[in-house]
Protein backbone atom coordinates (compact mmCIF):
# COMPACT_ATOMS: atom_id res chain seq x y z
CA UNK A 1 0.00 0.00 0.00
CA UNK A 2 2.84 2.38 0.88
CA UNK A 3 4.49 1.71 -2.50
CA UNK A 4 1.18 2.26 -4.29
CA UNK A 5 0.63 5.63 -2.59
CA UNK A 6 4.21 6.63 -3.39
CA UNK A 7 3.65 5.72 -7.03
CA UNK A 8 0.47 7.80 -7.22
CA UNK A 9 2.19 10.79 -5.66
CA UNK A 10 5.09 10.50 -8.10
CA UNK A 11 2.68 10.26 -11.03
CA UNK A 12 0.82 13.39 -9.89
CA UNK A 13 4.11 15.19 -9.53
CA UNK A 14 5.26 14.18 -13.02
CA UNK A 15 1.96 15.35 -14.55
CA UNK A 16 2.17 18.68 -12.76
CA UNK A 17 5.73 19.32 -13.93
CA UNK A 18 4.97 18.06 -17.46
CA UNK A 19 2.63 20.99 -18.03
CA UNK A 20 4.53 23.51 -20.13
CA UNK A 21 4.96 27.17 -19.27
CA UNK A 22 2.60 27.96 -22.17
CA UNK A 23 -0.08 25.63 -20.81
CA UNK A 24 0.24 27.04 -17.30
CA UNK A 25 -0.02 30.62 -18.54
CA UNK A 26 -3.02 29.86 -20.75
CA UNK A 27 -4.81 27.95 -18.00
CA UNK A 28 -4.36 30.87 -15.59
CA UNK A 29 -5.38 33.60 -18.03
CA UNK A 30 -8.35 31.80 -19.63
CA UNK A 31 -9.78 31.29 -16.14
CA UNK A 32 -9.78 35.07 -15.74
CA UNK A 33 -11.69 35.87 -18.96
CA UNK A 34 -15.18 35.56 -17.50
CA UNK A 35 -14.14 36.90 -14.08
CA UNK A 36 -13.13 40.37 -15.22
CA UNK A 37 -15.63 43.21 -15.02
CA UNK A 38 -13.82 46.48 -15.85
CA UNK A 39 -12.19 47.95 -18.98
CA UNK A 40 -8.79 48.16 -17.27
CA UNK A 41 -8.96 44.48 -16.30
CA UNK A 42 -9.72 43.49 -19.89
CA UNK A 43 -6.91 45.71 -21.19
CA UNK A 44 -4.42 44.06 -18.84
CA UNK A 45 -5.67 40.59 -19.75
CA UNK A 46 -5.42 41.31 -23.50
CA UNK A 47 -1.84 42.48 -23.00
CA UNK A 48 -1.02 39.31 -21.06
CA UNK A 49 -2.38 37.13 -23.87
CA UNK A 50 -0.43 39.13 -26.48
CA UNK A 51 2.77 38.58 -24.51
CA UNK A 52 2.08 34.83 -24.46
CA UNK A 53 1.46 34.86 -28.20
CA UNK A 54 4.57 36.90 -28.95
CA UNK A 55 6.64 34.42 -26.96
CA UNK A 56 5.14 31.30 -28.54
CA UNK A 57 4.91 32.72 -32.10
CA UNK A 58 3.08 29.69 -33.58
CA UNK A 59 0.02 29.52 -31.29
CA UNK A 60 -3.15 31.27 -32.51
CA UNK A 61 -5.16 31.01 -29.29
CA UNK A 62 -3.29 33.66 -27.25
CA UNK A 63 -4.02 36.23 -29.96
CA UNK A 64 -7.62 35.00 -30.17
CA UNK A 65 -8.08 35.61 -26.44
CA UNK A 66 -6.32 38.97 -26.66
CA UNK A 67 -8.88 39.98 -29.31
CA UNK A 68 -11.75 38.53 -27.28
CA UNK A 69 -10.68 40.38 -24.12
CA UNK A 70 -10.55 43.64 -26.07
CA UNK A 71 -13.98 42.94 -27.58
CA UNK A 72 -15.35 42.41 -24.08
CA UNK A 73 -13.98 45.84 -23.17
CA UNK A 74 -15.85 47.22 -26.18
CA UNK A 75 -19.08 45.55 -25.18
CA UNK A 76 -18.78 47.18 -21.77
CA UNK A 77 -18.35 50.57 -23.45
CA UNK A 78 -21.34 49.88 -25.69
CA UNK A 79 -23.57 49.04 -22.72
CA UNK A 80 -22.47 52.27 -21.04
CA UNK A 81 -23.29 54.30 -24.16
CA UNK A 82 -19.64 55.23 -24.80
CA UNK A 83 -19.92 54.83 -28.57
CA UNK A 84 -17.00 57.22 -29.23
CA UNK A 85 -14.72 54.57 -27.68
CA UNK A 86 -15.85 51.75 -29.96
CA UNK A 87 -13.81 52.44 -33.10
CA UNK A 88 -10.40 52.51 -31.35
CA UNK A 89 -11.31 49.46 -29.25
CA UNK A 90 -12.45 47.56 -32.36
CA UNK A 91 -9.23 48.53 -34.17
CA UNK A 92 -7.20 47.27 -31.21
CA UNK A 93 -9.09 43.96 -31.22
CA UNK A 94 -8.61 43.65 -34.99
CA UNK A 95 -4.83 43.82 -34.64
CA UNK A 96 -4.83 40.82 -32.31
CA UNK A 97 -7.38 38.93 -34.40
CA UNK A 98 -5.34 39.45 -37.57
CA UNK A 99 -2.43 37.68 -35.85
CA UNK A 100 -4.71 34.79 -34.85
CA UNK A 101 -6.11 34.52 -38.38
CA UNK A 102 -2.62 34.50 -39.88
CA UNK A 103 -1.88 31.40 -37.78
CA UNK A 104 -5.26 29.70 -38.26
CA UNK A 105 -7.10 30.90 -41.33
CA UNK A 106 -10.84 30.25 -41.88
CA UNK A 107 -11.34 29.10 -38.30
CA UNK A 108 -14.95 29.48 -37.15
CA UNK A 109 -13.98 30.88 -33.75
CA UNK A 110 -11.91 33.63 -35.36
CA UNK A 111 -14.79 34.42 -37.71
CA UNK A 112 -17.16 34.79 -34.75
CA UNK A 113 -14.80 37.40 -33.27
CA UNK A 114 -14.58 39.10 -36.67
CA UNK A 115 -18.36 39.39 -36.62
CA UNK A 116 -18.24 40.88 -33.14
CA UNK A 117 -15.62 43.47 -34.15
CA UNK A 118 -17.72 44.61 -37.10
CA UNK A 119 -20.69 44.74 -34.73
CA UNK A 120 -18.84 47.10 -32.40
CA UNK A 121 -17.94 49.40 -35.27
CA UNK A 122 -21.51 49.37 -36.56
CA UNK A 123 -22.85 50.48 -33.17
CA UNK A 124 -20.96 53.78 -33.46
CA UNK A 125 -23.72 54.81 -35.89
CA UNK A 126 -26.05 51.92 -36.80
CA UNK A 127 -28.03 53.82 -39.43
CA UNK A 128 -24.97 54.96 -41.34
CA UNK A 129 -22.90 51.81 -40.91
CA UNK A 130 -25.43 49.01 -41.32
CA UNK A 131 -24.72 48.62 -45.03
CA UNK A 132 -20.96 48.50 -44.41
CA UNK A 133 -20.06 47.11 -40.99
CA UNK A 134 -23.41 45.37 -40.57
CA UNK A 135 -23.02 43.50 -43.86
CA UNK A 136 -19.43 42.58 -43.05
CA UNK A 137 -20.58 41.21 -39.67
CA UNK A 138 -23.26 39.10 -41.35
CA UNK A 139 -20.75 37.81 -43.91
CA UNK A 140 -18.27 36.78 -41.20
CA UNK A 141 -20.98 34.92 -39.30
CA UNK A 142 -22.12 33.17 -42.49
CA UNK A 143 -18.56 31.99 -43.15
CA UNK A 144 -18.29 30.81 -39.53
CA UNK A 145 -21.46 28.75 -39.92
CA UNK A 146 -20.12 27.11 -43.07
CA UNK A 147 -16.95 26.18 -41.20
CA UNK A 148 -18.64 24.84 -38.05
CA UNK A 149 -22.43 24.73 -38.26
CA UNK A 150 -22.99 23.31 -34.77
CA UNK A 151 -20.84 25.85 -32.96
CA UNK A 152 -23.04 27.31 -30.19
CA UNK A 153 -21.30 30.70 -30.29
CA UNK A 154 -22.58 31.20 -33.84
CA UNK A 155 -26.14 30.60 -32.66
CA UNK A 156 -25.50 32.88 -29.68
CA UNK A 157 -24.55 35.72 -32.05
CA UNK A 158 -27.72 35.12 -34.06
CA UNK A 159 -29.74 35.15 -30.84
CA UNK A 160 -28.26 38.50 -29.77
CA UNK A 161 -28.94 40.07 -33.16
CA UNK A 162 -32.52 38.82 -33.27
CA UNK A 163 -33.29 39.72 -29.66
CA UNK A 164 -31.97 43.29 -29.82
CA UNK A 165 -33.13 44.21 -33.34
CA UNK A 166 -36.48 46.07 -33.35
CA UNK A 167 -39.39 44.16 -34.83
CA UNK A 168 -39.84 46.69 -37.65
CA UNK A 169 -36.34 45.71 -38.83
CA UNK A 170 -36.91 41.97 -38.58
CA UNK A 171 -36.01 41.36 -34.95
CA UNK A 172 -38.04 39.52 -32.34
CA UNK A 173 -37.47 38.93 -28.64
CA UNK A 174 -39.44 35.69 -28.84
CA UNK A 175 -37.36 34.37 -31.75
CA UNK A 176 -34.23 35.59 -30.02
CA UNK A 177 -35.10 33.53 -26.95
CA UNK A 178 -35.68 30.50 -29.16
CA UNK A 179 -32.18 30.93 -30.53
CA UNK A 180 -30.72 31.36 -27.02
CA UNK A 181 -32.37 28.03 -26.16
CA UNK A 182 -30.91 26.44 -29.29
CA UNK A 183 -27.47 27.76 -28.34
CA UNK A 184 -27.83 26.35 -24.83
CA UNK A 185 -28.80 22.96 -26.26
CA UNK A 186 -25.73 23.07 -28.50
CA UNK A 187 -23.48 23.96 -25.57
CA UNK A 188 -24.56 20.77 -23.84
CA UNK A 189 -23.19 18.55 -26.62
CA UNK A 190 -20.52 20.62 -28.36
CA UNK A 191 -16.98 19.33 -27.88
CA UNK A 192 -14.07 21.75 -27.92
CA UNK A 193 -10.96 20.68 -29.81
CA UNK A 194 -8.62 21.24 -26.87
CA UNK A 195 -8.59 22.41 -23.26
CA UNK A 196 -7.72 25.92 -24.43
CA UNK A 197 -10.17 26.26 -27.30
CA UNK A 198 -13.01 28.80 -26.83
CA UNK A 199 -15.74 27.64 -24.49
CA UNK A 200 -17.46 30.92 -23.57
CA UNK A 201 -21.09 31.94 -24.04
CA UNK A 202 -23.16 29.38 -22.16
CA UNK A 203 -23.67 31.77 -19.24
CA UNK A 204 -25.10 34.45 -21.52
CA UNK A 205 -27.64 32.07 -23.03
CA UNK A 206 -28.67 30.95 -19.55
CA UNK A 207 -28.98 34.56 -18.41
CA UNK A 208 -31.40 35.57 -21.16
CA UNK A 209 -33.49 32.45 -20.76
CA UNK A 210 -33.66 32.95 -16.98
CA UNK A 211 -34.79 36.58 -17.34
CA UNK A 212 -37.30 36.17 -20.17
CA UNK A 213 -40.71 37.80 -19.56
Amino acid sequence: MKNLLLGICLLIGVNAFSQTAYEKAMTEKIAQVEQHKTPDEFTALANDFKRIGDKEKTQWLPYYYAAFSTIQKGRLAMREGKVADLDPIADEAQKSLDLAIALNKDNAENLVLQKMIHGLKMMVNPQQRFMSEGMLAADALSKAEKADAENPRITLMKAEDTYFTPEQFGGSKAKGLELFQKALDQFKVYKTKSAFDPNWGKGEAEYFLATKP
